[in-house]
């Protein structure tokens, strides 16, 4: 795998092909790209030997052997030496989807791609993404179900980012005129009380600290009228008391829409999942998610 942001070719030597040991041997297992000089590496020829990073001066390549079945399960794949991502959640109705495992893993591809932002490509980078060839590679079921409804567009989805400390930089004005510019529910009086945030209305944005803006991006998010609720650790920031509160809302939200749920706190999860994809892998190379397991049995 080639990390891209790390790559830089006009300040190394091109150790990566200088060294390794089948381009000694006359293989073209890394090939410099002619215009930006950066490596394609054959998996094929790629013998694993580790040397390649090793001598990088910038930490820009890694070697992962990856199980043998998981290659059918390829969802989609930026380039050559690109990051893979394998298999998606699948969000449910009337239930909360757990997604557990740490950053960097594909957990926003796969959002992009439950979303319609993102048209899997099923590991070939170089043809054009087609959703009916991802849909018929899906067994029958939930998820295939689902991505039907992607794909005419009829899936509408709300998304509560992650890093709520770098609201106040997009963001300004006071709480309440946010709020009840994106009321698309009518909720904006329950759930401003619901998530302890009634006495904050008039403060600046600016004004507020983390957990507030924790609860506000969750107000935002929860006020719009969506099919799919997308909520990137909602619980951070919060005391214990405050996550109850969340997880109350999130599960009555639950009853009526479908929300996918990440969270790195294993205890919140487990009070407020009532399934749960593990995602594992590289960081940067590759994501795997398992299939959904109950939290209770």
């Amino acid at each position: 795998m080639l990390r891209e942001d790390n790559c830089q070719p006009k300040k190394c030597n091109a150790e990566c092909h200088a060294f390794c040991p089948p381009v000694r041997n006359g293989q073209e297992c890394i090939v410099l790209d002619h215009k930006t000089g950066k490596p394609h590496i054959s998996e094929s020829l790629c013998i694993g030997c580790g040397i390649c990073i090793n001598k990088c001066p910038h930490d820009a390549l890694i070697i992962e052997q990856l199980p043998e079945e998981l290659e059918t399960d390829m969802i989609h794949r930026y380039s050559l030496n690109g990051f893979r991502l394998f298999r998606l959640p699948t969000p449910s109705k009337d239930q909360v989807v757990g997604i557990l495992g740490p950053n960097g893993m594909g957990k926003s591809t796969a959002f992009n791609a439950l979303s319609g932002r993102l048209v899997p490509n099923l590991g070939d980078w170089r043809a054009e993404a087609d959703w009916d060839a991802v849909i018929n590679s899906l067994p029958r079921g939930e998820l295939r179900d689902f991505l039907v409804e992607v794909k005419e567009g009829r899936i509408s989805v709300a998304v509560k980012p992650q890093n709520v400390d770098r609201l106040p930089q997009r963001v300004k004005g006071k709480v309440g005129d946010l709020l009840r510019k994106v009321d698309e529910r009518g909720l904006f009086v329950e759930l401003t009380e619901g998530l302890g945030i009634d006495h904050l209305l008039e403060r600046e944005i600016a004004q507020l600290s983390g957990g507030e803006l924790q609860r506000m991006a969750m107000a935002a998010t929860l006020l719009r009228d969506a099919d799919v609720y997308f909520l990137d650790e909602p619980s951070s920031y919060l005391d214990i008391y405050e996550r109850m509160r969340i997880v109350r809302i999130v599960q009555e939200l639950a009853a009526e829409r479908r929300v996918i749920v990440i969270e790195h706190d294993l205890a919140v999860l487990d009070v407020l999942a009532d399934l749960v994809h593990i995602v594992y892998g590289t960081k940067g190379a590759f994501g795997i998610f398992t299939p959904a397991r109950a939290t209770r049995t």
